[in-house]
Protein backbone atom coordinates (compact mmCIF):
# COMPACT_ATOMS: atom_id res chain seq x y z
CA UNK A 1 0.00 0.00 0.00
CA UNK A 2 1.15 3.49 -0.77
CA UNK A 3 -0.09 7.04 -0.69
CA UNK A 4 0.37 8.96 -3.94
CA UNK A 5 0.29 12.70 -3.31
CA UNK A 6 1.34 15.81 -5.20
CA UNK A 7 4.34 17.94 -4.24
CA UNK A 8 2.01 20.97 -4.21
CA UNK A 9 -0.17 19.41 -1.47
CA UNK A 10 2.87 18.26 0.52
CA UNK A 11 4.31 21.79 0.39
CA UNK A 12 0.97 23.31 1.49
CA UNK A 13 0.73 20.96 4.50
CA UNK A 14 4.32 21.72 5.52
CA UNK A 15 3.67 25.46 5.18
CA UNK A 16 0.51 25.17 7.30
CA UNK A 17 2.41 23.20 9.96
CA UNK A 18 5.07 25.92 10.18
CA UNK A 19 2.50 28.75 10.20
CA UNK A 20 0.47 27.21 13.02
CA UNK A 21 3.48 26.22 15.14
CA UNK A 22 3.64 25.88 18.16
CA UNK A 23 0.12 24.42 17.83
CA UNK A 24 -0.52 21.27 15.87
CA UNK A 25 -2.08 21.88 12.46
CA UNK A 26 -4.70 19.59 10.95
CA UNK A 27 -6.86 19.05 7.92
CA UNK A 28 -8.10 16.64 5.31
CA UNK A 29 -7.57 15.89 1.65
CA UNK A 30 -10.53 14.95 -0.50
CA UNK A 31 -10.69 13.01 -3.73
CA UNK A 32 -13.27 11.44 -6.05
CA UNK A 33 -15.16 8.56 -4.43
CA UNK A 34 -13.39 5.25 -5.02
CA UNK A 35 -10.32 6.82 -6.63
CA UNK A 36 -7.76 6.89 -3.76
CA UNK A 37 -6.44 10.07 -5.47
CA UNK A 38 -6.12 12.86 -2.89
CA UNK A 39 -6.63 16.04 -4.90
CA UNK A 40 -8.26 18.77 -2.80
CA UNK A 41 -6.63 20.07 0.36
CA UNK A 42 -8.94 21.28 3.14
CA UNK A 43 -6.93 22.87 5.96
CA UNK A 44 -8.95 22.81 9.17
CA UNK A 45 -8.76 24.80 12.38
CA UNK A 46 -7.34 22.90 15.34
CA UNK A 47 -10.24 23.46 17.74
CA UNK A 48 -7.99 22.33 20.62
CA UNK A 49 -5.43 25.12 19.89
CA UNK A 50 -2.83 22.83 21.44
CA UNK A 51 0.83 21.95 20.78
CA UNK A 52 0.16 18.32 21.80
CA UNK A 53 -3.35 17.52 20.54
CA UNK A 54 -5.61 18.28 17.60
CA UNK A 55 -9.32 18.03 17.03
CA UNK A 56 -11.68 19.15 14.32
CA UNK A 57 -14.52 21.43 15.37
CA UNK A 58 -17.70 19.30 15.07
CA UNK A 59 -19.42 21.98 12.94
CA UNK A 60 -16.41 22.16 10.60
CA UNK A 61 -16.31 18.38 10.33
CA UNK A 62 -20.02 18.19 9.51
CA UNK A 63 -19.56 20.88 6.84
CA UNK A 64 -16.61 18.90 5.42
CA UNK A 65 -18.68 15.71 5.14
CA UNK A 66 -21.53 17.63 3.47
CA UNK A 67 -19.14 19.29 1.02
CA UNK A 68 -17.52 15.95 0.16
CA UNK A 69 -20.94 14.39 -0.35
CA UNK A 70 -22.13 17.28 -2.56
CA UNK A 71 -19.03 16.93 -4.76
CA UNK A 72 -19.02 13.09 -4.98
CA UNK A 73 -15.79 13.11 -2.99
CA UNK A 74 -14.58 11.28 0.08
CA UNK A 75 -12.03 12.04 2.77
CA UNK A 76 -8.92 10.18 1.68
CA UNK A 77 -6.30 11.70 3.98
CA UNK A 78 -6.49 13.07 7.50
CA UNK A 79 -3.34 14.93 8.44
CA UNK A 80 -1.85 16.72 11.41
CA UNK A 81 1.51 17.86 12.70
CA UNK A 82 3.56 16.88 15.70
CA UNK A 83 5.46 19.90 16.95
CA UNK A 84 8.03 18.29 19.26
CA UNK A 85 7.90 14.54 18.53
CA UNK A 86 8.48 12.28 15.54
CA UNK A 87 5.85 11.86 12.84
CA UNK A 88 4.34 8.68 14.29
CA UNK A 89 0.79 8.25 15.64
CA UNK A 90 0.48 8.80 19.38
CA UNK A 91 -1.81 6.69 21.59
CA UNK A 92 -4.35 9.54 21.36
CA UNK A 93 -4.08 9.65 17.54
CA UNK A 94 -4.70 5.90 17.39
CA UNK A 95 -7.67 6.10 19.78
CA UNK A 96 -9.30 8.87 17.71
CA UNK A 97 -8.62 7.33 14.28
CA UNK A 98 -12.19 6.77 13.14
CA UNK A 99 -11.78 6.48 9.35
CA UNK A 100 -10.51 2.95 8.60
CA UNK A 101 -10.18 3.72 4.87
CA UNK A 102 -8.17 6.91 5.33
CA UNK A 103 -4.47 7.55 5.04
CA UNK A 104 -3.26 9.25 8.24
CA UNK A 105 -0.47 11.65 7.36
CA UNK A 106 1.79 13.05 10.04
CA UNK A 107 4.42 15.73 9.66
CA UNK A 108 6.91 16.73 12.33
CA UNK A 109 8.24 20.23 12.77
CA UNK A 110 10.41 19.51 15.80
CA UNK A 111 13.51 21.64 16.09
CA UNK A 112 16.01 18.73 15.92
CA UNK A 113 15.20 18.20 12.26
CA UNK A 114 14.77 21.85 11.17
CA UNK A 115 14.71 23.04 8.45
CA UNK A 116 13.79 19.57 7.16
CA UNK A 117 10.50 17.93 8.02
CA UNK A 118 9.24 14.39 8.34
CA UNK A 119 6.26 13.50 6.13
CA UNK A 120 4.89 10.00 6.79
CA UNK A 121 1.66 8.13 6.09
CA UNK A 122 -0.06 5.40 8.07
CA UNK A 123 -3.16 3.22 8.00
CA UNK A 124 -4.84 2.87 11.38
CA UNK A 125 -7.45 0.12 11.58
CA UNK A 126 -8.80 -1.26 14.87
CA UNK A 127 -5.87 0.24 16.77
CA UNK A 128 -3.24 -1.32 14.48
CA UNK A 129 -0.79 1.13 12.88
CA UNK A 130 0.83 0.26 9.57
CA UNK A 131 3.25 2.67 7.91
CA UNK A 132 2.93 2.94 4.15
CA UNK A 133 5.16 4.27 1.41
CA UNK A 134 4.61 7.86 0.26
CA UNK A 135 5.03 8.59 -3.43
CA UNK A 136 5.28 12.33 -4.15
CA UNK A 137 4.36 13.34 -7.69
CA UNK A 138 4.97 16.58 -9.58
Amino acid sequence: MALEISQQIVDAILEQSRNEYPDECCGAILGPVGSDKPLRLKPMINAAHSPTFYEFDPKDLLALYREADDNDEEILVIYHSHTETEAFPSRTDIAYAGEPGAHYVLVSTRKQIAPATEFRSFRIVDGVVTEEEVSITE
